[in-house]
């Protein structure tokens, strides 16, 4: 099923898919449709964050907790001293 839509372009892009169109030799819809699956894929498609949090706890590759408190630490303390210094 096909499904009609208008977009509005400013003249930089809609140049930019005509270029496409040609170098690519299909239509300014085969363009669109194409560039939405690539950016789709680079997205993750269906990733939240909170699955991406899950995945890098258990990978065991985020920060030590040594780390983080210091880390957390610091910028308290960056941040009470931008307080009292305006």
């Amino acid at each position: 099923m096909t499904h009609r839509t208008t977009f509005a372009l400013d003249h930089e892009t809609a140049t930019r898919l005509r270029r496409l169109a040609a170098a690519w030799q299909v239509s300014q819809a085969e363009v669109v449709r194409r560039s939405v699956a690539i950016a789709e894929e680079s997205v993750g498609g269906s990733d939240n964050a909170a699955s991406l949090l899950q995945t890098l706890h258990t990978s065991g590759k985020g920060l030590v907790r040594e780390k983080a408190q210091g880390y957390l630490a610091t910028l308290r303390s960056d941040r009470q001293d931008w307080r009292r210094n305006g």
